[in-house]
């Protein structure tokens, strides 16, 4: 069998964020894959843009990463009660593409912030963002990384074990919905 391509998108778009580090442990605990991290360094959605110079090439690679991979892993901070800017202006610039790289793909969503709920809000939110995609959208279990900042290691290893079981059945889950 051919190695599996998962794709993880952080809503974060620092370097060290943690919702990078919780889709890394992610793709570890997938286990054998190719793990490729999409770039959410777009412009914001503009009908005039697209009108006069197209879909960005930063979006089209968006869609054919999405295309491409066997399983999608997305992990979203908390911002005001939702999923990050970033985030929300790639799935809406994802929309305009032709065809939809989204249809019967299996998504896992999870979400790492500062706060007691860990992004549960944001999670939520993104769910229903996903939607009119048509994804194959696991409902659990749902990973929702609290008080992120001492969740990892100095080898931004996940080390807690509430975390790392939840994250452990969310991976084979997926990697399950792949083979469906």
């Amino acid at each position: 069998m051919a190695t599996l391509t998962l794709l993880g998108i952080s809503g974060s778009l620092r370097a060290g964020a943690t919702n990078r580090k919780l889709l890394r442990e992610a793709a570890r605990l997938f286990g054998d894959c190719t793990y490729v991290e999409a770039d959410l360094q777009m412009p914001l959605y503009d009908g005039d843009l697209e009108s006069a110079e197209g879909i960005p090439a930063s979006v089209t690679r968006l869609a054919e990463q999405i295309a491409e991979a066997d399983a999608v892993a997305i992990s979203t901070p908390e911002y005001n009660k939702g999923p990050s800017g970033a985030l929300k202006n790639a799935l809406d610039w994802v929309s305009r593409v032709e065809g939809n790289p989204w249809a019967d793909k299996p998504v896992a969503v999870m979400s790492s912030a500062a706060g007691r709920a860990g992004g549960e809000r944001a999670q939520l939110v993104l769910r229903t963002y996903l939607v009119p995609f048509r994804p194959r959208l696991l409902l659990g279990p749902e990973v929702h990384l609290a008080a992120c900042q001492s969740q990892f290691d100095e080898n931004d290893m996940l080390t807690g074990d509430m975390y790392l079981k939840d994250l452990e059945q969310l991976m084979a889950s997926l990697r399950a919905e792949v083979s469906r």
